[in-house]
């Protein structure tokens, strides 16, 4: 039995960020609260997150096995959409979509209220989702497409959250003459990294560490 354990602020994030990472729909898996969630002392102290085992069932009712079936002979892209179609909708978001080509790549906007659990911290949920709907998407396919999701045009408000990061992070390079390692972040997250500092003569970038714990270093170029 395929399972997988899943933290969140909520029992229903927890089981909503599984319910991506296995590309199941709700009534196809069985959920076990390990823990609930807590607030704590005034909101600050002792909170607890909510945790979450939830399993694929060896049968899944046929009324979640039908979609699964139906995606089987369309277009890639089709598939693609129909499969985010159903993961949506078993999380029970109301989502508007609109679909678009841009630099190569097919892209799938999404919006609507409160989807912030599409996207998760720094976009790890949105990077999940968008990693299986490109496996949906070149199962059947004999030339590679890529997809890229997004949220309320989250990658681009993040694209300027990290190119900000990395012109701070450089001056304090700059001052302090001491290099500086980031958090790990995504292959995507790490350019966008490099390139905001690549004409900077005093800076260089590389990264270090394996995935998915790889890191960007900041420091003087020597």
């Amino acid at each position: 039995m395929i399972a997988v354990e899943k933290t969140g602020k909520t029992v229903d994030e927890a089981v909503s960020l599984a319910l991506v990472e296995l590309g199941a729909a709700r009534e196809a898996v069985k959920v076990e609260v390990l823990e609930e969630s807590s607030q704590g002392f005034f909101g600050l102290f002792g909170s607890r997150l909510a945790k979450v085992r939830v399993s694929v069932l060896e049968k899944a009712p046929e009324a979640a096995a039908e979609p699964a079936e139906a995606v089987t002979g369309r277009d890639p892209v089709g598939a693609a959409k129909q499969f985010l179609e159903q993961v949506v909708a078993s999380m029970k978001l109301a989502v508007t979509m609109e679909q678009g080509e841009e630099d190569g790549h097919i892209l799938f906007r999404m919006h609507g209220d409160e989807l912030g659990v599409l996207i998760g911290k720094h976009g790890q949920t949105l990077d999940a989702l968008q990693y299986l709907v490109n496996l949906v998407a070149n199962k059947e396919s004999k030339e590679r497409i890529r997809i890229v999701l997004d949220v309320e045009d989250y990658r681009k408000r993040r694209a300027e959250t990290l190119t900000a990061l990395a012109h701070r992070i450089a001056s304090q390079v700059k001052r302090s003459g001491e290099k500086v390692v980031l958090e790990p972040m995504n292959p995507h997250e790490r350019k966008a990294i490099h390139l905001a500092l690549q004409h900077d003569r005093r800076i260089a970038t590389c990264s270090e560490g394996e995935e998915p714990y790889r890191k960007v270093v900041i420091a003087l170029r020597r």
